[in-house]
């Protein structure tokens, strides 16, 4: 296989992960047409972008789901991020990330010392999401509703014509935000970075499981 760029291979490395199985270094590398050392570099950069990587060289990796919080002791500056992260979930426009950020605030405000309190809130009075957060953010209501609703999407993706798909899941795994989708037009699973997603437009037409085209037919 060719090699892809790095931003791809990182989507699509954390598609392959999410299994539970243990995959080599070795075999990603060759599956991906890069060498050892760059999925070592790439197990780092996921690492940092805060998905829960288990395994080690030599053994394998795979991705789990980071649910369970232990008591957690926050520098001013991951405090800062924290606030920022609620602010933006409080603009995105969903009602249902909305809710959960502000009863996620208050569950931190329960903890917090006032002062701290008082600082974070400043940022939900002059927040200006850019970047890929804007992107993200923009589709997200629009990519969850048509799953929760199970109505066809028509995405644009950056460099690509537009496709057809049913939408089956929307998550995000530490800092990356995917979709999986069955694709009409590819005929065939695919799995999308949000934040590469330039147009999704929720069709008319909705779709009821067919075999083979459902979540659980889905295997990375």
């Amino acid at each position: 296989m060719v090699s892809v760029k790095t931003e791809d291979r990182l989507v699509r490395l954390i598609d392959r992960l999410r299994d539970g199985r243990l995959h080599r270094a070795e075999d990603l590398a060759r599956l991906f047409g890069v060498s050892p050392r760059t999925i070592y570099r790439d197990m780092g950069k996921l690492s940092a972008a805060g998905l829960s990587i288990v395994g080690t060289r030599g053994e394998g990796y795979r991705i789990t789901p980071a649910i369970t919080l232990p008591p957690l002791t926050l520098t001013p500056s991951e405090l800062e991020a924290l606030n920022l992260g609620l602010a933006v979930a409080a603009e995105v426009g969903d009602p249902a990330l909305q809710g959960a950020a502000e009863t996620l605030a208050a569950k931190f405000d329960a903890v917090l010392p006032t002062e701290t309190i008082a600082e974070g809130a400043a940022w939900s009075q002059a927040l200006t999401a850019q970047g890929k957060a804007t992107r993200v953010f923009a589709h997200l209501p629009v990519l969850r509703a048509a799953v929760l609703a199970r109505q066809k999407l028509r995405i644009g993706v950056a460099g690509e014509e537009t496709r057809v798909l049913r939408p089956l899941k929307v998550e995000n795994w530490g800092r990356f935000w995917m979709l999986t989708a069955w694709c009409q037009d590819e005929k065939g699973f695919a799995t999308y970075a949000i934040d590469q997603i330039e147009s999704a437009e929720a069709l008319p037409e909705l779709f009821v499981d067919e075999p083979g085209k459902t979540l659980a037919d889905y295997h990375p």
